[in-house]
């Protein structure tokens, strides 16, 4: 998972393709979790339960305590007291406690298949690769993956390569050099004794990415951060190697290039949670920027190593260090795993929904991302058998499964092999799907962006609310008919949340203007071990890895049979979704115009779903966008932008920043969009929906208004400057 700008022995896993299936067995909202100021009226005598006859813990008080409430508190449960009329009402009580959307036969045949312990086993295995991309170690992964699902019975398993040398351009990814390291060892020299401090052999973590080889002896220098000239005023820094709190990556131009350090040593620290400190011996996963000129290593260290080493210098004490580097770029290639479950409609066959996931990452790397990879394996693993014995009909359309690297796989794969991007109608995505208690994960269903309104969301969140309920009720009481339940794992309720949209992963590239293939995202966050030397395969959580499985795979399967038939149950879940994104609307005092916009092309995409993506997008009408200052004020505001055809991809790709790369080819300056922070989003996502926007039929003064309702009010004039800055590098008209 990007959440900030980002050979080993071989496990022995023979498992049978019945695997070890148990006997039985931000505007977030949540379904079943109610909030604190709900919490504590929950035990009044007065209280009485919506949805009784389901056991859902979703409590609706007396009057009295309504008032008692804060105006967030009577928000809050004006959302329950709405969902669990929508439900009671569509549905009879005897069948509140039914599953969603597929009948009652194939949700048993998924729960009773699917296995926690089958997926964590692989992912044991997959966790003991160091997965960068184009490595020795992402290939041996990608063998492995393959080898496993070939032994599922999947058909058309094979690995997809395509050239990366860092010339080649795939869409809007400049293709990245494979990169592989041998050795990394960094010691202290002290009075002729050597203490070694990090090693990539013991955990490759402590070696940047991107590193090149060196063999080097030098003094340490603290340059605190090191992202400014002034970290350096005053310090000799030529010949020496610096010590930064920043990335490697940030700091090579000015610590290298400019003052002519030899090497970094950084403690850079995680991404920003509550938990950020309380544990100083962790090793952040560091990089270098691939495509600079200046080369040189970077080793990571713990926090606790980081301020050692500085309080020391700061005593005047002269530290040693010898950096053993054996590492580099090389021509390699992008090597992408796929595989299908064929569709069984002839007039549908060439559909395809799609399971994906991303490959690669440090070693161990187990939630972020073996715990996707392996989830959606097992998806494969249970439809595949289900199928096959005639406990599941065999869908209309194809089920294929997708591991690349992250993101650039993703754009290289749609790019290089457009007839992908054509047959994928939806993508079931999972990036971190498996944190345990001790990560602090919470588990999301994130729905799309603004930009293209879907009922697959909707669909996906069916599932996981009702694997809500019945958790719950397993947690809550020792029993239920489905506990999603892992013999190896927890028994603690699911509790996903349905979120609104965010960026990080491969959603990003399906779902961006060049392809418009709706893309349901499950992901951790937060998550305190990610990116980390802790972020191991002790931490993740077999029942969590099955209850994931079993949402992806009843949406996917759910997708892929989807009918005529379909459409009435398909619309009840859809007004429940409607209900929920009303409650965020409300709590945001979000515009109408954009809203409605929205929610009219979620209910168009069920009687579209299947057409061609393109030509399925959702027309605004006349009043798209409205707001109260959204009458076309300005000539700026009334430019209609159109984005063409290529280059096709998200301009801010992996390792790589296509608007930069060109603007600043141009002498453009950066939009200060991209640099905006807005109540909701910051100036990533703007620029990422603004050119989703871009599609020959907003104005600039409607994207502006549409941007407004999903991220916080933006002015007017930093769209039309970013947009303007696109023509300027050739990507709209």
């Amino acid at each position: 998972m990007i959440t900030a700008p980002p050979s080993t022995a071989r496990t022995n896993l023979r498992m049978n393709i019945q695997g070890t299936a148990p006997k039985d067995r931000p505007a977030t909202i949540r379904n079943t979790t109610v909030p604190v100021t709900v919490r504590r009226h929950r035990r009044c005598k007065w209280s009485r339960m919506v949805m009784r006859a389901n056991h859902t813990p979703v409590g609706i008080s007396c009057a009295r305590d309504m008032l008692r409430l804060s105006w967030f508190g009577r928000i809050c449960m004006l959302r329950y007291v709405l969902i669990g009329a929508l439900i009671v009402g569509a549905a009879p009580a005897a069948f509140a406690h039914a599953p969603p959307l597929l009948p009652a036969t194939e949700v048993a045949a998924l729960a009773s298949e699917l296995s926690g312990e089958t997926a964590k086993r692989n992912l044991e295995g997959l966790a003991r690769f160091h997965r960068q991309r184009g490595s020795e170690g992402f290939h041996a992964a990608a063998e492995l993956i393959a080898e496993r699902a070939r032994a599922y019975g999947l058909s058309g398993v094979e690995i997809l390569r395509f050239p990366a040398d860092g010339k080649i351009m795939y869409g809007t990814q400049r293709s990245r050099p494979a990169w592989d390291a041998e050795e990394g060892e960094l010691s202290e020299v002290l009075e002729g004794k050597v203490n070694k401090i990090a090693s990539f052999a013991a955990s490759p973590v402590a070696l940047a990415e991107d590193s090149e080889s060196a063999d080097v002896t030098a003094e340490l220098v603290d340059v605190g951060e090191g992202t400014g000239d002034s970290d350096y005023a005053g310090k000799e820094i030529k010949g020496r190697i610096v010590l930064a709190g920043a990335q490697p990556g940030e700091i090579e131009e000015l610590a290298v290039g400019k003052f002519g350090a030899v090497g970094i040593v950084s403690y850079a620290q995680n991404q920003k949670t509550a938990w950020s400190g309380d544990d100083d011996t962790l090793v952040r996963w560091g990089h270098l920027e691939t495509f600079s000129s200046v080369k040189t290593f970077g080793f990571m260290v713990s926090l606790h190593t980081g301020r050692s080493f500085r309080a020391r210098l700061a005593q005047g004490e002269t530290i040693r260090l010898h950096a053993q580097v054996k590492a580099g770029q090389h021509p390699g290639f992008y090597e992408v795993v796929t595989a299908t479950i064929p569709g069984s409609d002839p007039q549908l066959k060439d559909q395809e929904i799609a399971f994906s996931c991303h490959l690669d990452h440090q070693r161990p790397g187990a939630n972020d991302n073996a715990s996707g990879c392996v989830t959606i394996l097992e998806a494969a693993r249970t439809l595949q058998l289900l199928i096959h014995d005639g406990k599941l009909p065999p869908p209309a359309r194809t089920l294929r499964f997708i591991w690349p690297p992250e993101v650039e796989g993703t754009v290289t794969l749609l790019n290089a092999r457009p007839e992908f991007a054509k047959r994928i109608k939806a993508v079931v995505h999972m990036d971190m799907v498996g944190g345990g208690l001790d990560t602090k994960a919470v588990f999301h269903m994130t729905r799309g962006p603004l930009s293209l309104p879907s009922f697959v969301h909707d669909v996906a969140w069916s599932f996981a609310s009702w694997a809500n309920e019945e958790t719950y009720e397993y947690a809550a009481s020792g029993t239920a008919e489905y506990p999603l339940a892992a013999p190896e794992g927890g028994k603690e309720p699911l509790r996903a949340e349905y979120s609104s949209y965010t960026m990080g992963s491969d959603h990003d590239v399906y779902q961006d203007s060049s392809f418009h293939i709706p893309s349901i995202y499950m992901n951790d966050w937060p998550d305190r071990y990610i990116h980390t030397n802790r972020d191991t395969a002790a931490n993740i959580d077999a029942t969590k890895l099955k209850r994931a499985a079993f949402i992806g795979a009843a949406s996917g399967y759910f997708l892929a049979k989807f009918s005529a038939g379909d459409v009435a149950a398909t619309e009840k879940a859809v007004a429940a979704g409607r209900l929920m994104r009303s409650v965020v609307a409300l709590e945001r005092h979000l515009p109408s115009g954009p809203t409605e916009e929205y929610e009219r092309g979620v209910s168009a995409s069920i009687h579209q779903f299947g057409s061609d993506p393109q030509a399925a997008t959702i027309k605004p009408t006349s009043s798209a966008g409205a707001s109260s200052n959204s009458a076309v004020s300005s000539k700026r505001g009334a430019v209609i932008y159109r984005r063409r055809d290529e280059p096709r991809g998200p301009l801010m790709v992996f390792g790589y920043d296509f608007f930069v790369g060109h603007a600043k080819a141009n002498g453009d300056a950066t939009p200060k969009l991209l640099e905006y922070q807005g109540e909701w989003g910051d100036g990533e996502v703007y620029g990422y929906e603004a050119l989703n926007f871009a599609d020959g039929r907003h104005t600039t003064q409607q994207v502006a208004d549409e941007l407004s309702a999903e991220f916080g009010p933006v002015p007017l004039d930093l769209v039309a400057e970013y947009l303007q800055a696109l023509k300027r590098i050739g990507v709209v008209d």
